[in-house]
């Protein structure tokens, strides 16, 4: 294999919820922040992420892009975060892929955001001035040119603030003399000017906002030159204020506000502020006040239609997004188009401790398209028709906003089945539109768990539709798919709706309660009341605004998010009790009858792998016990005649199927006290090989995959490879299946974000490492590869290409597709 066979189908992250961590570029690709790295997305195209840029290392909180030069066939991206480095990557908007510059570094302290023009300058000057604002009180300014970039001032703010949000504007039509706003830490508004190539100089501090401020934007009034430039800024106060600068004297600026000068202007709001830039004098004044959220305002944005119509779009943690215009004939700003929802939890708001809403707007270049970001990391996008005058909900993208720590196929490789530690479980399958565009494109197609723990391991329960997972709980907990869910998927996947007559027909979360319940779906014409009220007796009471009607997923298209949080989630059918600590592991048999647990332990009592039997739901006694520390990993066999387990003891142990369960289930035939050097992270089963010998691997912190290998006499594994790797080994799977010459394919992940493929020739005694497939860096994890897994084989794919899973510490989830 080499790796031009090697291609990304699938690749998923939430998006940090940060108000500066998400740009929309003119060139029609979004760049976000996704923990550590810079996601690449296309909202034109249905396939989702297109690239993920890793180099940060921590969270990216400001993602700017800069405008395009004439005759440029590249734009510059610049992203910031917790490392303190500005990184600078250079796009390629038709290919969406980018290459690492440079890193930026200057500030010491976390970069909250960047600023940058948004059109090239109009003087053909190739200098495009940005500035990024960070935790270390400071405001640095740049510039980049074609030698590259360089630092031109760095501006002291006093050390209780510390800047959030920053704009940048022209102010003349011929870009000599520039604006900088600055926002953070209070209640004001600093403003900034410069001229030719000199400092910025603080002019003016504008009063009148009652909290943070968190958003900025400027945006001339008309296109005609020397039109009036409008500012807009959004508060945690719940108000939108906007502002008028204008060049020449107070007079000339109050008379284009169009304020009755009798009156409007003399009251106090309406404070004149005189600067200057240069030698040209400047006057800003306040211009409107917008009320309509009720709660925190995260970003607010300017937009012009074709026709030259402003607009400004607002996102709120009031679950809203709203379009404003002023009204031809009073000047009076008003809501023209309100978007989102109305929020599930009555009385919820940020002052009170909710963290929902909407973390940011984007306009796209054209203004016809939104986007806003969502407390689970997702997008959410509406496109305007203008046929209807109306705004329409449209597919966006989602994933989990922290670490994946457990994937899961079905049995027949339909969809895979993602666990996180942002306390979901995740249902990822392919869309067979008849559309070719969307043809196989990767969804999130439903939102089984929904949890109040993080999440930290699953397995689905061999050909059924059900799964089980566990979390920082003593108990694990069984779900299965209900026939809203069934169906849809059949609809959009081609799955196959097995066995669905008696599965519930849809779930519910009660308001006060962790498990799901099963519900029957409400007619369409049924009326639901706005809430139920709560009494002490009311644990199960279900939360209206999650009632599930028969058409919500009578759909042709993969769920959108409220869909996904609301009615897509699988009835809870059971509860497995026994262990004493929070689960770190399980397996299920590939039959479908044993689930395999352990917790996390550091004495020999709890260090104990628990079996459970699905028919009745009953632990199988006694609990094997050999491990002294926590069990990392338990897998079965391909054909369910071994049980193997790993720990942080440094030991594996191999145990065989019973005759019975009431023998145990399984017994232990061999345990290496001395596997590794350091605790084992990982071990997968490969099929068997000549002689039906059996044969699996083990990984570890000392660095090193080793390869175990059935004696064909004495039925003992024994070591018949150790392949070094460069990091700690924490991910391994096997594809199920020989290759057409007799060799196993091993996927190996690391705690440094490397993925490889290792081809091995099994011997009598020993094991060959044939060849290794080092994929590409830029596919590469930023940190730990937490699981990797092998989709079964299934009827519709291509007889020489298999697809990987990959679960990662950065929150992402990625599918590779190998041409073997």
């Amino acid at each position: 294999m080499a790796e031009s066979n090697v291609r990304g189908s699938y690749l998923s992250a939430g998006a940090n919820r940060y108000t500066c961590a998400s740009d929309w570029g003119q060139d029609g690709l979004v760049a976000f922040g996704s923990d550590s790295n810079v996601c690449l997305w296309d909202p034109a195209n249905s396939r989702g992420v297109s690239r993920i840029l890793s180099q940060h290392s921590g969270h990216v909180k400001a993602v700017q892009f800069l405008p395009r030069l004439e005759n440029d066939k590249e734009t510059i991206l610049l992203s910031g975060g917790d490392d303190k480095v500005v990184r600078a990557w250079s796009v390629k908007p038709q290919e969406k892929t980018a290459t690492y510059l440079e890193a930026l570094e200057g500030h010491t302290e976390p970069i909250n955001c960047i600023a940058a023009l948004k059109e090239a300058p109009s003087n053909g000057s190739r200098r495009r001035i940005f500035a990024t604002g960070a935790a270390d009180a400071t405001i640095k300014i740049w510039v980049s040119e074609s030698e590259g970039f360089s630092l031109l001032q760095t501006i002291k703010t006093t050390k209780k603030y510390i800047p959030l949000y920053l704009a940048l504007s022209p102010l003349d039509d011929d870009w000599n003399e520039m604006v900088l706003a600055a926002v953070g830490t209070n209640n004001v508004i600093q403003i900034f000017t410069t001229t030719g190539r000199q400092d910025f100089t603080l002019q003016a501090t504008l009063p009148g906002h009652e909290n943070w401020i968190r958003s900025l934007d400027f945006i001339r009034e008309k296109t005609e030159t020397g039109s009036d430039l409008l500012l807009a800024s959004a508060s945690q106060d719940k108000y939108i204020r906007l502002w008028r600068i204008h060049q020449g004297t107070p007079l000339s600026a109050l008379n284009a506000s169009g304020l009755d000068l009798s009156a409007d202007a003399l009251t106090p709001g309406n404070k004149i502020h005189k600067i200057t830039a240069g030698k040209t004098k400047y006057c800003i004044m306040f211009e409107a006040l917008l009320l309509g959220h009720d709660d925190w305002i995260y970003s607010a944005r300017w937009s012009r239609t074709r026709s030259g119509k402003l607009q400004l779009l607002s996102a709120s943690a009031d679950n809203s997004l709203s379009i404003w215009e002023s009204d031809p004939e009073s000047g009076i700003w008003i809501t023209v188009a309100r978007l989102g929802e109305v929020s599930r939890e009555k009385g919820a708001t940020t002052a009170t401790g909710s963290i929902g809403g909407f973390w940011t707007g984007l306009w796209s270049p054209s203004g016809t398209t939104v986007i806003t970001l969502g407390r689970t990391g997702s997008w959410r996008r509406w496109d305007y028709n203008p046929s209807d005058d109306a705004w329409q909900q449209n597919r966006a993208i989602s994933g989990h906003t922290r670490a994946v720590t457990g994937i899961s196929w079905s049995h027949d490789g339909s969809y895979l089945l993602s666990t996180s530690s942002d306390q979901t479980t995740r249902l990822h399958a392919q869309w067979t539109s008849p559309s070719a565009q969307n043809q196989n494109s990767w969804h999130e197609m439903s939102r089984p768990q929904i949890h109040g723990y993080d999440l930290n391991c699953i397995a689905t329960l061999g050909p059924t539709t059900s799964f089980v997972s566990g979390a920082d709980e003593k108990l694990m907990r069984v779900f299965t798919e209900p026939k809203a869910v069934a169906r849809m998927l059949s609809s959009l996947t081609n799955a196959p709706e097995t066995n669905i007559a008696a599965a519930p027909d849809a779930a519910n979360m009660p308001v006060l309660g962790l498990s799901n319940k099963a519900i029957d779906v409400i007619d369409d014409d049924a009326e639901v009341p706005e809430s139920l009220p709560l009494t002490n007796s009311d644990r199960d009471a279900l939360d209206p605004a999650s009632m599930v009607r028969k058409s919500a997923l009578e759909i042709d298209h993969p769920p959108f998010e409220e869909s996904l949080s609301r009615h897509t989630l699988w009835p809870e059918i059971e509860k497995l009790y026994g262990h004493g600590y929070e689960i770190s592991c399980l397996a299920a048999s590939h039959d479908g009858r044993l689930i395999a647990s352990a917790c996390k332990a550091s004495s020999l009592n709890h260090a104990v792998i628990r079996l459970f039997e699905t028919e009745k739901w009953t632990e199988v006694r006694p609990p094997l016990q050999l491990h002294s520390l926590t069990v990392t990993r338990v897998r079965f066999s391909q054909d369910d005649q071994f049980l193997l387990s790993v720990g942080r003891d440094r030991q594996w142990a191999v145990y065989q199927k019973t005759d019975t369960l009431e023998e145990g289930g399984y017994k232990l035939v061999q345990a290496n006290p001395k596997g590794h050097t350091r605790m084992i992270l990982d071990a997968a089963w490969g099929p068997s090989v000549g002689g039906n010998r059996g044969v699996f691997a083990t990984a570890g912190r000392d660095k090193q995959v080793k390869v175990w290998l059935e004696d064909g006499e004495t039925k003992q594994y024994e070591l018949g490879k150790t392949v070094a790797e460069e990091q700690p080994v924490t991910a391994l799977d096997f594809v199920s299946e020989v290759t057409k010459d007799g060799h196993l394919l091993l996927a190996v992940g690391t705690e440094s974000g490397k993925l490889s493929v290792l081809t091995l020739k099994v011997g009598e005694k020993e094991v060959e490492v044939v060849d290794t497939l080092v994929l590409k860096k830029e596919m590469w994890l930023p940190r730990t590869v937490l699981q990797v897994a092998w989709r079964p084989k299934t009827g519709g794919e291509d007889a020489g290409a298999r697809e990987l899973a990959v679960a990662g510490e950065d929150g992402s989830l990625r599918i590779y597709e190998f041409d073997l």
